[in-house]
C-alpha cells in the first residue's frame, strides 16, 4: 500500500512539474526541457561520440542547462521554426569549466588521436590551440551559449547542414564554399531565426550561438550537468 502511495505521489509530481532532476541548479539557470518540453537532445559530451572519444568531465547526464533569459528566447525560436516544419536539436549548452579543462588536457596529449578521422582528419592535433579550436575558457561556461541544429518535424531527421557537429575544419564555417546551395539555405534558416530572437552566430561554427543579453558575461561556472 505504501509503495502504491509513493508511486502515485511521483506521478502527481511529474504531472505538476515534469521530470524530476538530479540537482538544484543556480537560481539564474534552467533545464531547457522545462521551458521547451518538445526540445530534442543529443548531448555528445555525456557519451563517447565526441572528439575526445569518451564522456567529458562534468557531464553526468544527457541534460542541457542554460540561463533563464536565453531559454525564454530559445522557446521563441522553437515556436517559429515549428511553423516552418523544423525543430531544434541541442548538442550542448552550459558547459562546466572542468569540461573545458578536460579538453585542454586531452589536446596536450599528442598520442591520443582516437577520434581524429571523425572530427579533425586534416588538422594536426598539436595545432588545435593555435587554430582556436581548444581554449582555456569557453563562452558555454557563462551559461548563455548553445550548440544546436534543426531536425524535420515530420521525420525527426537531421536537416542537412553540409557538415557535422564539432568537426574541426573550414566546412564548419558559415561561409564555407564546399557546401551546396540548399545546405547554405538550411544554415541561414537557423541563423536568421536565432538572430531574430537575440542570438549571435559564430563565424567558424555553424551550430554555435550566444545570447546577446547574457546575464553572466564575465562569470565562468563549474556546477555539474546531471
Amino acid at each position: 500500500m505504501h509503495n502504491l502511495k509513493w508511486s502515485f505521489s511521483i506521478s502527481f509530481l511529474f504531472l505538476l512539474f515534469g521530470p524530476l532532476k538530479a540537482q538544484e541548479i543556480p537560481e539564474g539557470f534552467v533545464y531547457i526541457d522545462e521551458v521547451i518540453p518538445d526540445i530534442i537532445y543529443e548531448i555528445r559530451y555525456a557519451g563517447s561520440h565526441n572528439f575526445v572519444g569518451k564522456p567529458i568531465d562534468g557531464y553526468e547526464a544527457k541534460q542541457a542547462i542554460i540561463s533563464k533569459p536565453a531559454a525564454k528566447a530559445l522557446a521563441k525560436v522553437q515556436k517559429e521554426l515549428i511553423q516552418k516544419d523544423f525543430m531544434l536539436k541541442v548538442f550542448d549548452a552550459y558547459r562546466p569549466q572542468r569540461a573545458v579543462n578536460h579538453f585542454m588536457e586531452w589536446a596536450r596529449d599528442k598520442d591520443d588521436t582516437l577520434m581524429k578521422q571523425d572530427f579533425y582528419p586534416d588538422i594536426a592535433k598539436k595545432n588545435l590551440f593555435q587554430l582556436g579550436y581548444i581554449a582555456t575558457k569557453s563562452g558555454h561556461s557563462r551559461g548563455s551559449t548553445i550548440d544546436l541544429t534543426m531536425i524535420g518535424v515530420s521525420d525527426c531527421e537531421n536537416v542537412d547542414m553540409g557538415g557535422t557537429y564539432d568537426f574541426f575544419g573550414e566546412i564548419s564555417h558559415h561561409n564555407a564554399s564546399q557546401i551546396s546551395e540548399q545546405q547554405k539555405k538550411n544554415r541561414e534558416i537557423l541563423r536568421l531565426t536565432m538572430r531574430k530572437y537575440g542570438f549571435r552566430s559564430y563565424s567558424e561554427e555553424w551550430w554555435h550561438y550566444t545570447y546577446d543579453m547574457e546575464p553572466y558575461p564575465a562569470t565562468y561556472f563549474d556546477f555539474l550537468v546531471k
